[in-house]
């Protein structure tokens, strides 16, 4: 199954957390805070401006990006969780 953000939603995989701390301490499954980063799955159309053109996205598909604690909503899809947000939510692109 696929999925197709509409308008200036894009879809996001969020990162694997974190095994280890710098210091080497291995965290157990409730310890671990979810990532504020992931990668672009899939992006829309891009948001319709008030003279019905569409505005570019800043982010592509690909695109690894930094996003807020609260960003989206979480669904799953094909065995995958996904996160669809409002380009917004993206605080930043990892170059």
């Amino acid at each position: 199954m696929k999925i197709k953000p509409l308008g200036d939603k894009i879809v996001v995989k969020r990162l694997e957390a974190e095994t280890k701390t710098a210091g080497g301490i291995v965290l157990p499954d409730s310890a671990k805070e979810k990532p504020k980063r992931g990668k672009v799955v899939a992006v829309g159309d891009g948001k319709i401006l008030e003279n019905g053109k569409r505005a570019a996205l800043s982010v592509k598909k690909g695109d690894e990006v930094v996003f807020t604690s609260y960003a989206g909503t979480e669904v799953k899809v094909s065995g995958d969780e996904l996160i669809i947000m409002s380009e917004s939510d993206v605080l930043a692109i990892v170059e």
